[in-house]
């Protein structure tokens, strides 16, 4: 759990540091637990209080209780309030849980285990790396996620919590999109790198573990030191809470939209689009390219067995593609700029060089077809009603018609009655709720969001 400075602190003043942290000293920790391994704490753990709060938090939040039972606790001094790594285990600070009321330490156990439904980890590992290696900055990210649905939901927290608001953004937003807003940690004074902290580091008291930010922190245990969740079961875990959600929300439950969208996502996962697309052309340029045919231009290493005889040699063609743009009315021209820019993604997943490329502008007619090997050459024209099935047959009505047509529209527009005979159709799908082409035809959803894919 990530907290803010409290006021007149500074991130310098180790003692100050360590009264707001929980912990019982500033002094420097002795050298075997500055190796890493957690040591016995210097108190007691409040057990029974630790765990009625779990216990609170499960019975108010129902739907989150499979995911809080599967946290192991490991005390720890070392820990400045309460963090998770990736394995599930749940690190907390025994004089934070005496300093914190059991209301409040029911909402910290919520927002660690959030921390791993939502694969924060995972996710940040797929950060850019210069975002990715300022943890604390992530960590101040990810809190903003979770924190904004929790006060949503109104959960008491402990003072100093994270919120967007600490930061002038809206709430309702994933962690990569607080990230950008969000101040660099300046270095540390203490010469430590990050997520080292030393016995002089005044890096900010935000830490929340590897289950959030992915860096493994000083105060973790190693896979062997106590019981761990591994991938599968975690992502069964995931499952099964995103289950709950829903059914809770069927049931008449009040679940914050936060939680709804995170349960939608893991039960009917979207797909990357543009992952979607490139494999749906490569799987049909390898479907042409295999469609070897016998030709006489160049004769066969196999003529000389029969002297006086012109044998023909195997030929593997190179696809070819069109490319059909809706440019209705009913496209804006932001979707069509996303066309564009799909079109350059297109020429180059199937590698193809020189003309082998056909770009048609169509709505109701065809107003532009010319072959290109660039995106600046295509010419986009029309803005009239739509029906696509008038530029898939000037595509295919050539004398080298395309091995496969990729139709990029927003789906209202007639199709063709039956499956073409030598030609795959690929529909890119662009905005909401798009209607649907015959089953015939391989269908990609292409999901529009402020003008933006």
């Amino acid at each position: 759990m990530s907290t803010a400075p409290a006021p007149g602190a500074s991130a310098a003043d180790p003692d100050r540091r360590g009264q707001q942290a929980g912990t019982t000293s500033a002094h420097p920790d002795p050298p075997e637990r500055q190796a890493g391994a957690t040591a016995p704490t210097r108190r007691p753990l409040d057990r029974a209080k630790l765990l009625a709060a779990r216990f609170r938090a499960a019975g108010h939040r129902p739907y989150l209780a499979t995911a809080l039972y599967s946290l192991t606790v490991v005390p720890s001094d070392r820990v400045p309030t309460m963090g998770v790594d990736r394995h599930w285990r749940c690190y907390v600070s025994p004089a934070f849980v005496d300093d914190t009321s059991v209301e409040q330490l029911a909402g910290v156990w919520i927002h660690e285990v959030a921390h791993l439904l939502r694969d924060h980890h995972g996710r940040a590992d797929r950060l850019a790396a210069e975002l990715r290696a300022d943890h604390h900055r992530v960590n101040l990210a990810e809190d903003c996620e979770i924190n904004d649905d929790l006060v949503a939901d109104g959960l008491p927290l402990p003072e100093g919590r994270i919120h967007p608001d600490l930061f002038g953004l809206p709430t309702g937003q994933l962690f990569e999109q607080y990230l950008p807003s969000i101040p660099a940690t300046p270095p540390c004074r203490g010469g430590c790198a990050a997520g080292d902290a030393g016995p002089r580091c005044d890096c900010p008291p935000v830490e929340c573990g590897s289950g959030a930010h992915g860096h493994r922190s000083p105060w973790e245990l190693g896979e062997a030191g106590a019981p761990i969740v591994r991938g599968v079961e975690a992502d069964a875990i995931r499952r099964q809470t995103a289950q709950a959600v829903r059914a809770h929300v069927r049931g008449r439950g009040t679940v914050p939209a936060g939680w709804q969208r995170w349960a939608e996502q893991v039960l009917e996962p979207t797909i990357d689009w543009r992952q979607a697309l490139a494999g749906a052309v490569r799987e049909a340029a390898a479907w042409a390219g295999g469609a070897v045919d016998y030709t006489y231009r160049r004769p066969s290493r196999r003529g000389a067995a029969l002297p006086g005889v012109v044998l023909p040699s195997l030929r593997r063609p190179l696809p070819r593609v069109a490319i059909v743009i809706d440019t209705s009315g009913s496209m804006s021209d932001d979707d069509l700029a996303a066309v564009l820019a799909e079109v350059g993604g297109v020429l180059r997943a199937v590698g193809v060089r020189g003309n082998r490329v056909a770009v048609l502008a169509c709505d109701a007619d065809v107003h532009a077809a010319r072959r290109v090997s660039t995106v600046g050459e295509v010419v986009l024209a029309g803005g009239g009603g739509t029906d696509m099935r008038v530029g898939i047959r000037a595509a295919l009505d050539v004398p080298e018609p395309p091995h496969f047509v990729i139709v990029l529209t927003d789906g209202y527009t007639p199709w063709p009655d039956a499956a073409l005979s030598r030609t795959r159709i690929i529909a890119g799908l662009v905005g909401v709720d798009a209607p649907q082409p015959p089953s015939w035809i391989e269908a990609i959803p292409i999901t529009m969001t402020s003008g933006k894919t």
